[in-house]
């Protein structure tokens, strides 16, 4: 049995104040819509019994909020490149880059937004909930997917970075069979929740500081974003402090210090994890030699390359693409061993043994 790709992908449905009242009360306090934005792919990569998996890759027309949409089933988003934004109400909003996972759950209203039109590619896990509850339950003890015991929005660990990258490297080869797609997908749909609760857990633990004014914290997500938005179209680019503060239009200082609070990172940590998210997929997808990737994400040489994705994946680029392809060695080996195991000489009145060279 064989992974199925047909049909576009559909990550929810649009409002309906008569099917869903309460999500239509909420969407009142959404931005306004602007134009649709334009679709360049929806499609579905794996459609199993309790996961699907798209892919989807927008180009927007407009960086202004799309139309209302409430998820059918809990989705989790994993941008692949680009970067948008996922609006819940008035300054009630999240970005999402390559750095980041998002969890939409089912029958909340919320808008799309594309920032600086740059678009983006995301991976889409779309969730079945009897299975989904289960794994709630054995984080939770029976508590279904919410705000108090998840964080809907959280950047990626690094280790699950990697996990995105063997999934969507995997799916992008074609057909897989279907127990490999789900384990690589349970994979990351696990590791996810468990860093979505962690966040969680270490934001209330944080609740006691006193909370920025909504001015003021709107104020400095605005700025970040400016500056995610930039990062995230050229992260590639030689970036100063300068640079970016000047054309978000705030000081160095207040730039520095905004970002640390917004995503708990450096500005140069967010710049260098993009570049890695960007060549980690070079690094899987295709041929092209290690310095040249290297160079291409941004980096200065290839030493600098390999350390720094050695420091954040736990494995140099070279390690990595050898060990794809020691496991498609390892099922060689296999099969090998299978055609030798067949006899020689079969039995007398029998024809030969058949051969399973796989599926």
């Amino acid at each position: 049995m064989t992974a199925r790709a047909a049909g576009p992908w559909d990550t929810g449905t649009r409002s309906n104040a008569r099917r869903n009242p309460r999500a239509s009360r909420e969407a009142a306090n959404l931005p306004a819509p602007a134009p649709a934005v334009t679709l360049t792919e929806r499609r579905i990569l794996f459609d199993g019994p309790w996961l699907q998996i798209g892919h989807v890759a927008v180009r927007p027309t407009s960086s202004a909020c799309g139309e209302i949409e409430v998820a059918s089933h809990n989705v989790l988003a994993l941008p692949l490149a680009g970067v948008f934004a996922k609006h819940d109400g008035p300054r009630r909003q999240v970005f999402a880059t390559p750095q980041h996972a998002l969890l939409i759950p089912a029958g909340q209203p919320y808008r799309l937004s594309f920032p600086g039109c740059i678009g983006d590619r995301c991976l889409v896990l779309r969730l079945g909930d009897e299975a989904l509850e289960r794994m709630f339950a054995e984080l939770t003890g029976g508590r279904g997917l919410a705000a108090t015991d998840f964080a809907m929005h959280l950047p990626l660990p690094p280790a699950l970075v990697l996990a995105r990258g063997h999934l969507w490297q995997r799916l992008a080869r074609g057909p897989a069979e279907v127990l490999e797609v789900e384990e690589l997908g349970h994979h990351l749909l696990a590791g996810v929740l468990r860093a979505a609760r962690r966040h969680r857990l270490g934001a209330a633990g944080t609740g006691s500081r006193r909370a920025a004014p909504a001015d003021a914290s709107g104020r400095r997500l605005r700025h970040v974003r400016q500056a995610v938005e930039l990062i995230a179209a050229q992260p590639q680019a030689r970036w100063t402090l300068d640079e970016l503060a000047g054309r978000a239009n705030i000081s160095v200082s207040h730039l520095a210090h905004s970002f640390r609070a917004e995503l708990g990172l450096s500005v140069y940590d967010h710049v260098l994890r993009s570049r890695l998210a960007l060549a980690l997929d070079a690094v899987l997808d295709s041929n092209a030699g290690l310095t040249d990737i290297a160079l291409a994400a941004g980096f200065s040489s290839h030493s600098h390359f390999t350390a720094r994705f050695r420091a954040l994946f736990g494995h140099t680029p070279a390690q990595l693409r050898r060990g794809v392809h020691r496991r498609t060695a390892r099922q060689v080996q296999a099969m090998g061993a299978r055609i030798r195991a067949v006899p020689a000489r079969p039995p007398p009145g029998e024809g030969p043994a058949p051969v399973c060279i796989g599926s």
